[in-house]
């Protein structure tokens, strides 16, 4: 593929250094992902500090800061200050998350993905809407897990509230969902954040039938006589998309609405669109690698026949009913190609879709307040018909 400045920086080749950090910093002046929760003074003087992209020398800067963070929340927990804690102990997870990301293949970025998950239950516990963590059983096959892991929060003073379940994608984990649970629960929403498959505790790799992880949760919120979970509303998001269309297709039984917000569908997954995808400029370092810890995959030759064969075309099912389903993303994603939004609006039920300025997931102010919008309609208006 032939190199092409974009924003900065260069497309075809991973960044330097110096792109690196010029990027992150741009990223921390307008507190988006990934550097959202990254303040900006100490943002600037950690950027700076960096040596090296590698997973020692990269978690060694974040892991540090978050080490002294936690520190601070724990003390201050011990003189009764449970504000204060939970604000140093959401500090220290958004750093113990910038040491993991995009995914901990190193010793060093798993200890600060671990440090990253009790951080942030730790800092949910006194939230208004505050956190539980739940674990439930998972048959899994041989190698894989026996547990599904997800983090749930009610609203208040909503008698059985309907349930959103909601996942991210190769790097944003469901540790990475408090905006988007807090907007669901300001709706009178309950909501499940779970990881989506192949990363942060998921008990499968992404696999063609990794649907499989999902459907225990669903069935986990049918059964809670405090929600209104026998049909759930689904988000997944970047990556995360391409299940939550899947699951909308194969389980309209157990889905009220679903949205795809910058996932695949078919072209994302063949091998020119995934050799063109490899180092975008939208992305800081490690796609390639993070997507085949995802997958499973070990080398390149695995990489492109893991991902061909996600493609929902190859497995027959667009052209089957779906659960109501809203497509989104930005219009100039370098990511995932806008020609699957274009394919799914052309097979099976009809689909919502909303495209936005920007790359990917075109995510501006009205994004989000767009999604919950729509879900929140779909849940309340089957509600109101039950």
């Amino acid at each position: 593929m032939n190199e092409q400045t974009v924003s900065g920086s260069v497309q075809g080749r991973p960044k330097t250094l110096a792109e690196a950090k010029q990027w992150m910093k741009d990223k921390l002046a307008a507190k988006v992902h990934p550097m959202n929760l990254v303040d900006r003074d100490d943002g600037e003087r950690l950027i700076a500090s960096l040596e090296g992209l590698d997973g020692e020398s990269w978690a060694a800067v974040w892991g540090e800061a978050g080490d002294g963070a936690r520190r601070e929340a724990e003390a201050e927990q011990s003189r009764g200050n449970v504000s204060r804690a939970s604000k140093l102990y959401m500090k220290a997870s958004g750093y113990y998350f910038m040491g993991r990301f995009p995914c901990p293949n190193h010793p060093a970025k798993e200890r600060c993905a671990q440090a990253e998950r009790e951080t942030y239950v730790a800092a949910g516990a006194s939230w208004a809407n505050p956190i539980e963590r739940i674990a439930i059983p998972f048959e899994g096959r041989e190698g894989e897990g026996n547990k599904i892991v997800f983090l749930l929060r009610r609203p208040a003073n909503v008698v059985r509230p309907p349930v959103v379940v909601m996942w991210g994608g190769v790097d944003a984990w469901k540790e990475q969902m408090t905006a988007a649970s807090d907007a669901f629960l300001a709706a009178g929403i309950a909501t499940i954040a779970m990881d989506n498959a192949g990363t942060g505790e998921s008990p499968v790799k992404g696999v063609q039938d990794a649907e499989r992880q999902f459907l225990p949760v669903f069935e986990w919120a049918a059964r809670q006589q405090d929600l209104a979970g026998e049909k759930v509303g689904c988000l997944g998001r970047s990556f995360g998309g391409y299940w939550a269309t899947k699951l909308a297709h194969l389980h309209p039984d157990r889905i009220a609405a679903a949205v795809n917000w910058g996932g695949g569908a078919h072209h994302m997954f063949q091998p020119e669109w995934v050799e063109a995808s490899r180092f975008p400029d939208s992305y800081l370092m490690e796609l390639v690698e993070t997507r085949q810890r995802m997958l499973g995959a070990t080398t390149d030759a695995d990489y492109l026949a893991y991902f061909k064969r996600l493609s929902l075309v190859d497995q027959g099912l667009l052209d089957r009913p779906s659960a109501p389903l809203l497509l989104v993303n930005g219009k100039d994603d370098r990511q995932c190609p806008i020609a699957d939004i274009h394919l799914l609006t052309e097979h099976g039920s009809p689909k919502a879709v909303r495209l936005f300025p920007g790359g990917h997931m075109g995510n501006t102010p009205e994004t989000l307040p767009t999604i919950v919008r729509w879900l929140a309609e779909q849940l309340f208006s089957r509600a109101g018909s039950a």
